[in-house]
């Protein structure tokens, strides 16, 4: 067979078809003769071709349907670990009882390796800002005022998980606001694909307005 296709021959042809829906009923033979090339080799009729299409695209539907439920449960999980979260979180007196809360539901509900809540007064936010250690290098960070994903090294990885440096291999760096307190509720994972930029932050924004929020009704100051 030539491989020479005039293209304006064939849309000729793909509309002749389309306008003439009864041509394959008036020349049933056709359907028998015409023979389709397929991609695993050989030839098939037609009906056959037309009958493996519908096959592929019922188990492509199927694999679309069973990552949405999936996803469902995935999220429902996600509510359910969250709620009780917050239940905690309401039944906590001091911002240390907070930064437990934390640790305690994050590592053993969300599979958190290390868990940190480093949070600074308005002032000592501004001092920081002027030196070049301490809160100082997650300057951009605080300023863009939202979560982020990926992995961490040298002096971020230091300051925000201290001895524990050595277990993350990336983290999810969530900004916590208050009246008179800023900070960084920092998640580790030694899993260095766990928190990849790539990851969506919705939760973790849901995540640091509840600790916010919490954090606003504490009276106390915070511990050194």
């Amino acid at each position: 067979m030539s491989s020479d296709i005039d293209p304006d021959f064939e849309q000729q042809i793909c509309e002749y078809l389309l306008t003439h829906p009864r041509f394959f009923v008036r020349h049933t033979s056709v359907l028998d003769d015409i023979r389709v090339p397929h991609k695993t080799g050989g030839a098939v009729s037609l009906l056959e071709h037309k009958l493996r299409m519908l096959q592929d695209k019922a188990e492509a539907y199927q694999k679309q349907l069973q990552e949405l439920v999936n996803v469902a449960r995935d999220n429902d999980r996600l509510n359910q670990r969250l709620h009780r979260l917050t239940l905690r979180l309401i039944e906590a007196e001091t911002r240390q009882d907070i930064l437990t809360t934390l640790q305690d539901e994050l590592r053993e509900r969300f599979n958190a390796d290390a868990v940190e809540l480093k949070l600074f007064s308005t002032r000592e936010l501004e001092e920081a800002q002027v030196s070049k250690s301490g809160m100082a290098i997650f300057r951009t960070f605080m300023e863009t005022d939202k979560p982020t994903c990926g992995p961490l090294k040298g002096d971020k990885l230091k300051t925000l998980f201290g001895d524990q440096a050595g277990d993350a291999g990336s983290a999810a760096l969530i900004p916590i606001r208050t009246s008179d307190l800023s900070g960084i509720l920092a998640i580790g994972s030694r899993d260095r694909e766990r928190f990849h930029s790539g990851k969506s932050v919705d939760f973790l924004i849901r995540l640091g307005e509840l600790v916010s929020l919490s954090l606003q009704s504490m009276d106390t100051p915070p511990r050194a």
